[in-house]
């Protein structure tokens, strides 16, 4: 099983979501930024790296929100979700078509990777009781 986490940043009342860009697996359906644990690292070091790597901007990782386990034919992963804080940086995506943000009414509407399905109704539930 592949471990790999999702960040959701909460700014405002929304929660920013990421398409994945043409040629990716999985290409036009939105997502959680995030990535894959690499050997030695924690799923916190990992969301850090990935969301600087990704989005040019520093976060603090919070609590953990939830997970999903999801096999997509070629392997079975378990995505992590925590609620993460931007820190510092300008927000400029560099592995996605675009980005969102989305507030509890409108989240689910969005076509979504599987994995992800779960935890898009999760930050649904968080949003609409206000606790973004």
């Amino acid at each position: 099983m592949r471990h790999v986490t999702a960040a959701v940043l909460l700014k405002d009342g929304k929660c920013l979501i990421a398409k994945r860009r043409t040629g990716d697996a999985l290409e036009h359906l939105w997502e959680f930024p995030g990535g894959k644990v690499e050997e030695g690292e924690t799923p916190q070091k990992c969301l850090q790296r990935e969301i600087r790597e990704e989005l040019q901007i520093e976060v603090a990782v919070g609590d953990f929100l939830t997970e999903s386990i999801y096999d997509y034919g070629r392997g079975v992963i378990r995505l992590m979700a925590y609620i993460v804080t931007w820190q510092s940086g300008s927000l400029r995506p560099t592995v996605h078509d675009g980005l969102a943000w989305v507030d509890g009414n409108t989240i689910t509407g969005y076509p979504f990777a599987p994995a992800d399905i779960p935890i898009a109704e999760k930050v649904r539930e968080l949003l609409s009781a206000g606790k973004s």
